[in-house]
Formats: C-alpha cells, sequence, structure tokens
C-alpha cells in the first residue's frame, strides 16, 4: 500500500499581491532545503482578510505570510504575539496549529541579517539613522537595538518619531525632526519611506553620511532619489531586495525549522529573466 505524501500549504496575503516574489522565493527555499510544501499568492478582499484566514485555516494551510495592507489586521487576529510583532504593532508571518495564530514579524530580522551577512556591515556600536516613522519603521526598531545600534529616527512629523522612539526604553534612541540632524553624521541611513515611490526629494542634510557609511533604502527594483544622494554623498548604497530574501527565509524557519542559504536566491533575484 502507497501512503500518499501530504504537502503542507503556505501562502502570502495581500492587496494587490500579483507582483510578489515570494512564491518564486518559498519555491527555491524549498527546493534547496528538501522540504515538501507549496506556497502561492492569493489577494484578499480589503474588508476581507479576517475571512481569508478562517478559510485558509479550515481548508488545512500551515501558515502566511502577509503583506500591505493586511499586516495591522494579522496583529490583530493572532492569538499569540512574538516580542518583535509585539514591538512592530504588525504581523507578517501567521503559523496555524488548531485554534492557536501565531503571529511573527521577520522584517526587522530580515534586514539585520541583510545588512551584517550579505553587505557585511557589523551593527554594534553603529550610528544609525532611520528615515521615517511609520509602519515598515516600527517593524524594525527593536531588532536594530538588539544588534547593539545607537539611534535616530527622523520623520517630517517629528511627533510621530518621537512617540516611536518613546516605545523603547534607554538612551540608544532619539525620535526628532530632520531639522535636527544638520552637523550630525551616521554610520548607516536606512530609508524606511515611501518617498522613493513618488520621487520626493530627500531632506537630509549634506555631510550626513560618516566617512564609509551604509545608505540602505527598502525600496527595491529602481533607484530611488535617496539612494542617488547617497551616491552623490559618497556613501555605500543598497537597496531592499536581500532584507526582503532574509526575512522570508526567517520565515521558512518559523514553519520548517530549517534555515535556506539565501546567497544563491538572492543571486537569481538580481539575474534578469
Amino acid at each position: 500500500m502507497r501512503i500518499k505524501q501530504m504537502t503542507d500549504r503556505y501562502a502570502v496575503i495581500g492587496h494587490p499581491v500579483s507582483h510578489s516574489k515570494s512564491p518564486l522565493i518559498h519555491a527555491l527555499f524549498a527546493e534547496q532545503t528538501g522540504q515538501h510544501i507549496s506556497y502561492e499568492a492569493i489577494e484578499a478582499p480589503l474588508d476581507g482578510f479576517v475571512a481569508t484566514i478562517e478559510r485558509l485555516r479550515r481548508d488545512g494551510y500551515r501558515g502566511c505570510n502577509v503583506t500591505v495592507p493586511f499586516k495591522f489586521e494579522a496583529f490583530d487576529c493572532a492569538t499569540e504575539l512574538s516580542e518583535r510583532a509585539r514591538a512592530a504593532q504588525a504581523v507578517n508571518t501567521l503559523s496555524f496549529e488548531g485554534d492557536k495564530i501565531s503571529g511573527d514579524n521577520t522584517d526587522g530580522a530580515g534586514l539585520v541579517r541583510d545588512i551584517e551577512q550579505n553587505l557585511n556591515v557589523e551593527l554594534q556600536d553603529k550610528r544609525v539613522l532611520l528615515m521615517g516613522a511609520g509602519g515598515a519603521s516600527y517593524g524594525v526598531v527593536l531588532p536594530l537595538l538588539t544588534a547593539g545600534v545607537t539611534m535616530n529616527i527622523a520623520n517630517r512629523t517629528a511627533s510621530k518619531a518621537v512617540e516611536l522612539a518613546m516605545k523603547f526604553t534607554g538612551t540608544r534612541i532619539h525620535g526628532g525632526g530632520y531639522e535636527e540632524l544638520v552637523g550630525q553624521q551616521f554610520d548607516v541611513v536606512i530609508n524606511a519611506t515611501s518617498a522613493g515611490l513618488s520621487d520626493s526629494e530627500v531632506p537630509l542634510p549634506d555631510g550626513i553620511f560618516a566617512p564609509g557609511a551604509l545608505a540602505y533604502d527598502m525600496m527595491y527594483g529602481r533607484e530611488t532619489p535617496f539612494m542617488a544622494f547617497a551616491r552623490s554623498q559618497g556613501a555605500r548604497v543598497a537597496d531592499g531586495l536581500g532584507m526582503l530574501v532574509e526575512q522570508a527565509a526567517e520565515a521558512f524557519y518559523i514553519w520548517r525549522g530549517v534555515r535556506p542559504e539565501t546567497a544563491p536566491v538572492i543571486a537569481r533575484l538580481r539575474t534578469p529573466q
């Protein structure tokens, strides 16, 4: 008698989601590690995220990734939350087991791992400037602080940066407006704003990058005004493709207990098809 092997099912949920690279990334991870899974992109109606999650659980899915605009709803529907998810106040990775829905946020871990492992920048004791105080920033503050950085958060509405910084105790984090940055220098500057989508001007002063500094834009797939400004200031520039792959690898590890090699996947995604 042949025993049929069941395929564990996963998905990424968003709106829109057809552009997502997650199905390819997880297919490459599964092939590399010998894990027997399926992974698909599912577009949920804007008012139908919870119903979509319930359908997936009913159909036997083991977990899902969550992208915009549902990360806050995913936070609300989780029955258990990791420390990273609580700090981010958003969830991008859900795991299903019985009645339990476990929520985690792997964005910050993905960012830190990309910077330290792929870009070879040790974050311990580095001066980091985080641009923006929206959802993308909330997801990365705790992992960056855990990596040992001293952090400034800058936002056009200064009060939002102050509010974010106040959520974390200690003297290694400060929030304020861009005007406060004049005369300061940073070893790592991270753009977590959506300015690259609108080609908005970069509100950074000249001289913001310390010698040998890394300028990191969470966006990928295009040269943003932030990246162009950083190049003009002599900084080393990186986009967020590595973060995308690394946060996916962290989710894969949560689900499967196996950590895939990310370098070949990043290289594959950077190769024109």
